[in-house]
């Protein structure tokens, strides 16, 4: 088993799927860093592969709002505070990486459903990270995405079931869904 395992996304909001990528990619280590890309807008920036990413729409929880979700969620599936952590992922800026992650104590477990995917990954090895993919475009279909949530939010329509019970709570209750809408 890996001691230290590294995954990564803008989580906004954090939804199912990404619990699954969280907890597969625990199974295969000791101890896992959750890193938040676009932790601000100083650390946010276009890319031409997937040109929405940066845009403040598709961004509009703050890093601490993420950095809870992904905390409660983590902590009502069941794993102990002391077996993860989250910090900050500065993947626009990858020469900053290195202060948030040990790269060469750890292997980085990724997805890879489009361009970004593969871009993220190469960019990752070339600062001599160790890259495991879990799955790709060609092994499974990406089903839920958090534009579909944030739409959903939007436009009134059901969302409960596509998150995390702990991620609802939490923007129910500190009213996001309102800074959405």
């Amino acid at each position: 088993m890996v001691k230290t395992g590294v995954v990564h996304g803008r989580f906004q909001p954090l939804h199912l799927e990404h619990l699954k990528y969280f907890l597969a990619a625990k199974k295969k280590c000791d101890f896992l860093i959750i890193g938040i890309t676009n932790p601000d807008p100083s650390l946010t920036k276009d890319d031409e592969t997937n040109p929405h990413r940066s845009l403040d729409t598709s961004n509009p929880f703050t890093y601490f709002e993420r950095y809870t979700m992904i905390k409660e969620t983590l902590l009502e599936a069941g794993l102990k505070r002391e077996e993860f952590d989250i910090v900050p992922f500065p993947i626009n800026f990858p020469e900053l990486i290195k202060n948030y992650v040990p790269i060469d104590k750890s292997t980085f477990y990724m997805t890879i459903l489009d361009d970004w995917g593969w871009k993220k990954k190469q960019t990752l090895e070339k600062l001599g990270a160790k890259v495991e993919v879990l799955w790709t475009g060609e092994t499974v279909e990406k089903k839920l995405t958090s534009t579909e949530i944030r739409k959903r939010i939007k436009e009134g329509n059901d969302w409960k079931k596509l998150v995390p019970p702990a991620v609802y709570r939490i923007i129910k209750d500190w009213k996001l869904d309102k800074r959405i809408k």
